[in-house]
Formats: C-alpha cells, sequence, structure tokens
C-alpha cells in the first residue's frame, strides 16, 4: 500500500517538475542599438525625428504584456540612427551577442535597430555569431510617438520569435510589419512604407501572426555555426577597407584608381544589370585586381544572380561574381574573407566567386 502510494506520489511529483519547465519562459536579452523604433518627433506635426532618443527600458515599458511573452532584460549597446552604423559598434554587438548567448540564462536574443542598415548587420551577424540560439533584429518606419507607431507591434513579435523554438537554428533573422527575413536575404526597399523589407531572391522566411511564428521554409545557407568566419578579438583595424562603386552611363574609371591609390584591399561593382559597367571602368578593375585589390561583380538591380564569366570574362579579368548577395552584403562578405587571405593577383579559377560562400 505504501509503495504503491509513494510510487503514485512520485509520479505525481514528475509531472509537476514536467508541466513547471513546460510552462518556463524562455530567457530573452533585448540588445538595444537606437534607430526609428527609439525615435520621437520634435513635434506631432512634423515628419522629422531623432533617432535613439528612449533607451531599452522605454522601448519594453511602452509595449502591454511584453513581459507575459519572456523572462526580460535590456543593455543598451549604442542609441544612434542605423545610418551611422559602423565597423565599432558591429563589433561591439557581435561580441556582446555571443557572449550572452553562451549563457544558460539566455535563450535568444532581441536587437533593436534603425531600418537603414539592418540588413547589412545582420548579414554581418549571420557571419559571425556562434550559437544557434534565436536572433532577431526588429526596427520601425515610423518612430515611437508617431500616430499609429509600428514599433510596439514590431517588438511584441520580436521577442515572441525569440522565445519560439522554431526560430533556433534558422541564423539571425529581420522582423518587420509581420514578415520574417533571414538576415542573408532581407533588403530594404522602400523610403517610408512599413512593408519596407523584401527577400527578392528566396522568399521570405515567414510571417508572425498574433506573435504566432508561421515559418515557411529552412535557411540552407551556411552561417553562425556553420561559418567560418570569427571577429573574436578583432578591432576595427583588423578589417580591411572595401568600398562600394556605383555603375552608371558614362562612368569613367577614375573612382576606381582613386580607391586603388587610398588603399582600398577591396571593391564592389554595384553594376548594371548582371554586374557590368562600362569598357573603361571594367578595365580599371581588372587592372586593380591585377594589383591585388579584390574586385567583386554586384548588381544595383535589386534581384537576380550575378553568374560568373557570362557578360563579363571573370576568369580573364581576375573578378569575383557576388552572385546572389547585393552590394552591401558583397561588401560585408569580402571584408570578412580579406580578413584572414589575400586575393591571388591572378584570380582565374571557380574559387573566385561567392558561390559556395555563405
Amino acid at each position: 500500500m505504501h509503495m504503491k502510494l509513494n510510487k503514485t506520489l512520485l509520479i505525481f511529483g514528475l509531472a509537476l517538475t514536467m508541466a513547471s519547465s513546460a510552462l518556463a519562459k524562455a530567457k530573452i536579452k533585448i540588445l538595444a542599438t537606437g534607430g526609428t523604433i527609439a525615435g520621437a518627433q520634435t513635434a506631432k506635426s512634423e515628419v522629422g525625428y531623432k533617432s535613439g532618443a528612449f533607451s531599452v527600458d522605454d522601448l519594453i515599458k511602452a509595449v502591454p504584456n511584453l513581459n507575459e511573452l519572456a523572462d526580460l532584460t535590456g543593455e543598451q549597446v549604442a542609441n544612434i540612427g542605423s545610418q551611422t552604423m559602423n565597423h565599432e559598434v558591429w563589433l561591439k554587438l557581435a561580441a556582446r551577442v555571443n557572449d550572452v548567448l553562451k549563457s544558460d540564462e539566455t535563450d535568444g536574443v532581441v536587437i533593436t535597430h534603425g531600418t537603414d542598415t539592418m540588413e547589412e548587420t545582420g548579414y554581418f551577424l549571420s557571419l559571425v555569431v556562434k550559437s544557434d540560439k534565436p536572433v532577431v533584429l526588429v526596427g520601425s518606419m515610423r518612430p515611437a510617438t508617431a500616430i499609429s507607431a509600428d514599433g510596439p507591434i514590431n517588438l511584441y513579435n520580436a521577442v515572441a520569435l525569440a522565445a519560439n523554438s522554431k526560430a533556433r537554428g534558422l541564423g539571425p533573422l529581420i522582423l518587420l510589419n509581420d514578415e520574417v527575413h533571414y538576415a542573408r536575404e532581407a533588403e530594404k526597399m522602400n523610403t517610408t512604407e512599413l512593408n519596407t523589407f523584401a527577400s527578392p531572391n528566396r522568399g521570405r522566411a515567414g510571417v508572425m501572426n498574433v506573435g504566432n511564428f508561421h515559418p515557411f521554409s529552412k535557411n540552407t545557407t551556411r552561417h553562425t555555426t556553420q561559418s567560418e568566419f570569427s571577429v573574436d578579438g578583432k578591432t576595427v583595424v583588423d578589417l580591411p577597407r572595401v568600398d562600394i562603386i556605383y555603375s552608371y552611363a558614362n562612368f569613367g574609371p577614375d573612382v576606381v584608381d582613386f580607391l586603388v591609390k587610398q588603399g582600398s584591399k577591396g571593391i564592389v561593382l554595384a553594376g548594371v544589370g548582371d554586374g557590368n559597367s562600362t569598357d573603361a571602368v571594367i578595365a580599371a578593375l581588372s587592372q586593380a585586381a591585377k594589383q591585388g585589390v579584390a574586385v567583386v561583380r554586384s548588381s544595383r538591380t535589386g534581384s537576380g544572380v550575378v553568374v560568373r564569366n557570362v557578360e563579363v570574362k571573370d576568369d580573364q579579368l581576375g573578378m569575383i561574381a557576388a552572385m546572389e548577395l547585393n552590394p552591401q552584403k558583397a561588401r560585408i562578405l569580402t571584408m570578412l574573407g580579406l580578413m584572414n587571405t589575400t586575393i591571388p593577383r591572378n584570380c582565374s579559377s571557380t574559387s573566385c566567386s561567392t558561390e559556395r560562400l555563405p
């Protein structure tokens, strides 16, 4: 009789423990960097506003029921408009993300960020973060003081997403306007509209509906724990200078020559069409490649694939095809690639392509 009772009590105790564990809220760290989501208008009637006017604690307090989604802690990493995002903040942010995700006290990270360079920060983190825990970048298109500000609902969804086990292993995600994008795929496509982000090549990662994540597809590219890049112990001086040039009708070679003289280690061409440019610029870029500068062809069109040796003979000219990466992301990959290696003066093999890179 006593044995049966003890066994029943043991099973009941285990059931309570399991139920308590199942109900335990995820521990989410919010790392704030500023941006429109923390912005304030100088007057309700004015379109202009100041980015980063509110702190991370202000943002958390402004969202009803946010603490019901997860156990939250906040930290102010920076408080800037993302148009002024820089390598120093990137390295600081990457270090903090890697540090907090190592701890059992953190199940996921939310990063509040301006939308202007969010896709760049997200892609950078996707290459240097070494954890499969959820990382969600979130912002807004309207400042916190605007009528129908979109920041609160975006932040609510971001916390819900970071607390969702389905987001684990997907790499850094960008969330805005109920849409979820892989950082590698996301592009800001509109100056002011709420649906500014799109993933034109591979499509969205999923959508949010009242805090619930509905994934569409897995991220099949290499990222986070599968990426060979690391910025541990690195400083700003360790990141090589890589510049972007923008092609247009009658574009001349002067900018290319200037950048080479200035010491650029890499030049990304935001080319017309399939990553092309004028004969004079292509010749100048080829000459730069012969001098050891990494020359990458991308496209200004906003979508599509820049394929090797199609319109431009990359093997002959020593250039690198960016494939799906837009110019700003090709710049990041080139920079990280150059951090530990150099481009051969005769880049004449398929290894001189970003096709197999993250």
